[in-house]
């Protein structure tokens, strides 16, 4: 996705969302600052040699924990959205990739790119603090923004965790595409966040961001050129 196509979305997102643009811009320059001062970043021409044509993504609806248990997701690049991962890890598999704003939980995060998991770490506005406590602790990261991107803090459009990755495995070369606990519904899985203990009722504004997430996603279907499908619930039951 160019800057130009994003841009609009963006726009709306601010508005409706309440963000700062000033503030999203003064969190891509700290990621960038730290990712430079660390040394520990990497450029996405050396992602695109991780992602292969066939490609899974991990988003952290209800629906993950059966899919994980009954399907097999071997024959292709996993790539986790943020909280994912300790499912993942649960059963037994290390993402290739991990997609995060540092909103989840950061030990399984840590733990998994010790072992061998790439980051895309994120920055918008307000999750600054998170930046500057863990990134000096992770390594081989790819960095993030949501505003015009800066030499190596790239954009390559999506708004939440689950839809960036997907716009991620697009842009660096995937074709196939299977999205895998991308429920939209109103149960938040409960790796989301650190602090739900189980499925929880969707709150507002995720409910909010499940909607551009789900806009995001058939723009990208339409426009793209990769596959996309999804692994739905109903497959699982």
């Amino acid at each position: 996705m160019k800057w130009e196509d994003w841009e609009p979305f963006y726009l709306r997102i601010v508005r409706e969302m309440g963000y700062s643009i000033e503030e999203d811009r003064k969190s891509a320059e700290l990621l960038r600052s730290l990712l430079l001062e660390g040394d520990e970043y990497i450029l996405r021409e050396e992602l695109d040699a991780v992602i292969g044509r066939k490609a899974y993504v991990f988003g952290a609806g209800p629906s993950l924990e059966n899919a994980l248990k009954e399907f097999d997701f071997s024959d292709g690049t996993l790539i986790s959205a943020d909280g994912a991962t300790t499912a993942l890890l649960d059963f037994g598999l290390v993402p290739d990739v991990i997609v995060t704003d540092l909103d989840g939980r950061i030990s399984d995060i840590k733990l998994a790119n010790d072992k061998g998991s790439f980051l895309v770490v994120h920055a918008h506005g307000d999750n600054r603090d998170k930046l500057v406590s863990y990134v000096p602790f992770l390594s081989r990261i790819l960095g993030t923004c949501q505003t015009e991107p800066l030499d190596i803090i790239y954009n390559f459009g999506g708004f939440t965790d689950g839809d960036r990755a997907v716009f991620l495995a697009e842009e660096l070369g995937a074709r196939e595409i299977t999205l895998v606990g991308f429920d939209f519904g109103d149960i938040v899985g409960k790796w989301s966040k650190p602090s739900l203990k189980e499925h929880s009722l969707v709150w507002e504004s995720k409910r909010k961001k499940f909607e551009f997430a789900r806009e995001l996603l058939e723009w990208l279907e339409k426009n793209g050129r990769a596959r996309i499908e999804y692994l739905s619930p109903e497959l699982m039951d």
